[in-house]
């Protein structure tokens, strides 16, 4: 359940590729179960987007990571020398 609340996006096109073969591969189904299923999807994509909107500004809000001692350039240096450094 954890994967389906961070990932809602993620299962969200899972679920609208599968539809959309079945759509295809199954020419019996009543075409107005077909339109039903498309503003469903269009609703639940609505509701995806502000999930991830939601999270969005919730990443946003939170403060910037401290600025460091210079110590993440130590952590970083090249395995081998630049000319002029």
């Amino acid at each position: 359940m954890s994967f389906a609340k961070s990932n809602p996006a993620r299962l969200y096109a899972v679920f609208v590729a599968a539809l959309a073969l079945v759509a295809h591969y199954v020419p019996s189904l009543p075409v107005a179960l077909v339109l039903a299923l498309a503003a469903a999807v269009l609703g639940v994509g609505e509701t995806v987007q502000r999930v991830e909107d939601r999270k969005t500004a919730e990443a946003l809000a939170q403060p910037a990571p401290a600025e460091d001692d210079g110590q993440a350039d130590a952590q970083l240096a090249l395995p081998f020398e630049v000319d002029g450094e």
